[in-house]
């Protein structure tokens, strides 16, 4: 055996490795999450703490000298799942009947994220499946889309009782799943629905009417704001204002090439 030849390719790879990390760390620092080609979607993660089995290359300091955490690679939904498990992190657990997951495409290039699940979804263990979801689904296929070509997910995993407000050591513990959804889903537009997923969401405090109507940011993903769907049967009038703003969602999917898999 040559064992010099064998101590040379070690080397080498050694040498690769290190220099394949040290590019890694300088698009990590930089923000970079994923490069130009199918629908994607740049991501850098908060500074939260992502559950255990997640795997991870280095932790980072960004520009406010705050720690990143920086996953290697993205997680399925099923493993986000999986990791999830028959969750009890929080006290909601004792008071569920369901885990609400989430529903829909696992590539869908465009997502709706609701703040928490109610009664009918905490039955089913699906979101927005009553009246409010009902509602949802006329905009989804209104706007070409179907519940299924779509992804739908709520902050909050399990209906806090009597559909109350969240808390915050609930929504501390949900956050980093519904992070690690939207970094395996990869969605090009996100549509918020309602004020808190909104302000969860970009990390803002703000009335939804100074959010909604406009695009905003978020790690690169395009995030447009709208009524909650509970909102509008209660005040019909919104209808009209949420439809301008999925008309916009609709026209910036088509200037990135998206078509829906349905006429509108």
């Amino acid at each position: 055996m040559d064992t010099t030849a064998d101590g040379e390719l070690a080397g080498e790879l050694l040498g690769l490795v290190q220099a394949l990390r040290g590019r890694l760390m300088r698009h990590a620092a930089l923000g970079t999450w994923a490069a130009p080609g199918l629908p994607t979607a740049r991501w850098v993660p908060p500074a939260v703490e992502l559950p255990a089995a997640a795997p991870v290359i280095d932790v980072v300091r960004d520009d406010t000298d705050e720690a990143v955490v920086i996953p290697l690679g993205r997680r399925t939904l099923a493993q986000v799942r999986e990791e999830l498990g028959a969750c009890t992190r929080c006290k909601l657990h004792a008071t569920r009947n369901h885990i609400v997951f989430g529903v829909g495409a696992d590539d869908a290039p465009l997502m709706f994220i609701g703040e928490a699940p109610g009664e009918n979804e905490d039955r089913r263990g699906e979101p927005f499946v009553g009246a409010a979801g009902e509602l949802l689904d006329k905009m989804i296929v209104a706007m070409g889309w179907t519940r299924s070509s779509v992804y739908i997910a709520n902050v909050l995993k399990c209906r806090p009782p009597g559909n109350r407000n969240p808390q915050p050591d609930e929504v501390a513990q949900c956050t980093p799943f519904l992070d690690a959804q939207i970094r395996a889903i990869a969605p090009r537009i996100i549509v918020t629905l309602g004020r808190p997923a909104a302000n969860h969401v970009l990390g803002k405090d703000a009335p939804i009417s100074a959010l909604r109507g406009k695009f905003h940011d978020r790690h690169g993903v395009r995030v447009m704001p709208t009524f909650h769907p509970a909102y509008l049967l209660r005040d019909p009038d919104r209808k009209r204002d949420t439809w301008a703003d999925l008309k916009q969602v609709m026209a910036e999917l088509e200037r990135l090439g998206i078509k829906p898999p349905g006429p509108r």
